[in-house]
């Protein structure tokens, strides 16, 4: 019977920790959580390998070196809210709400919305409520939030999805720019967002997040 436990545990040490990864309530978080439980059927054995999880077409759960990193740069408190932008089976949730106050997770595929807030209830997660919807128009009747996070990679973020931001509040997403990936953090101030550069990494584009194509003739 496998340790996932003791997964858990070399997933941190090995993947985690070595990235610049400090904070305690992160790596508490990751270290207890159960992420064989909130993957896909046959995905429990590939839970915790270093790369992004795919989970459906173009979706997947991301590699704990960029979540972790992700969760390091856009500094959760305890007294906050976060929206969770394609939580998947819910795994980022999970490990979100372990360090929020209250978490709104959007899923765009109805089934994987209901099959989440399941295992999120499962696992007593109470914290934390999963809807079905499209995930670039996030969740604006729960907000504002104090924190965005975006569970897979854009090549822009809607100006609505902006709006549900707090003033002070901070967004996480990793930018594709062809084949290269940078991960960045939005910090919403008096004169709208402004990105920062976080760490590089890579993941799917998420539908809704995609450029359009300048028109020309």
């Amino acid at each position: 019977m496998t340790d996932f436990s003791a997964r858990r545990t070399v997933m941190v040490d090995t993947q985690v920790r070595p990235s610049d990864v400090t904070k305690f309530p992160i790596i508490e978080a990751m270290l207890t959580v159960p992420r064989e439980l909130y993957v896909g059927a046959g995905q429990h054995e590939a839970a915790y390998i270093g790369e992004n999880l795919k989970i459906a077409a173009g979706r997947v759960i991301l590699e704990p070196r960029s979540f972790a990193k992700l969760l390091e740069a856009v500094d959760v408190q305890p007294d906050e809210a976060v929206l969770d932008l394609g939580c998947g089976f819910g795994y980022s949730t999970a490990v979100v709400a372990r360090l929020a106050e209250a978490v709104v997770a959007v899923e765009a595929d109805p089934a994987m919305a209901q099959d989440a807030q399941g295992r999120l209830s499962a696992q007593g997660v109470d914290n934390a409520a999963v809807i079905s919807g499209s995930l670039a128009d996030g969740a604006a009747k729960h907000g504002p939030y104090d924190v965005i996070l975006i569970q897979g990679a854009v090549e822009m973020v809607p100006d609505a999805l902006l709006a549900q931001l707090k003033q002070g509040g901070r967004i996480g997403a990793v930018f594709m720019e062809g084949r290269l990936g940078v991960a960045r953090v939005g910090h919403m101030g008096p004169q709208g967002v402004t990105w920062r550069y976080a760490f590089n990494a890579s993941a799917p584009v998420l539908q809704g997040f995609t450029k359009t194509a300048a028109f020309a003739l």
